[in-house]
């Protein structure tokens, strides 16, 4: 369902990156991406809705690793596409992004 695009990421002067999200669900009303990025404010980050179940950010970033989960009108949910993820305490997976 969900899906992290792989776009060459571009740097900023300040060495952040860009990173492209994606996720597709037609009956998603409100689709937001919570993180290590954004203290796990569940509305923090919004994604936007393109029509036909297409959702999509973009978050520009300093280079780390960061822990991320989609939470799709309220719930929280894996990304499932994610390369790689690590538990978390909740019985979950976190989805796991590294900026280079």
């Amino acid at each position: 369902m969900a899906r992290k695009n792989k776009n060459p990421a571009t740097t900023s002067a300040s060495g952040k990156r860009a990173c492209r999200f994606e996720f597709q669900s037609s009956e998603a009303k409100t689709v937001c991406i919570a993180g290590s990025f954004n203290d796990w404010q569940p509305g923090a980050t919004p994604m936007v809705a393109l029509g036909n179940g297409r959702w999509v950010k973009e978050l520009t970033l300093p280079p780390g690793r960061y822990e991320y989960r989609l939470v799709v009108d309220g719930n929280w949910v894996d990304d499932p596409n994610a390369k790689e993820t690590v538990a978390n305490p909740h019985g979950g997976a976190n989805a796991v992004l590294t900026i280079g």
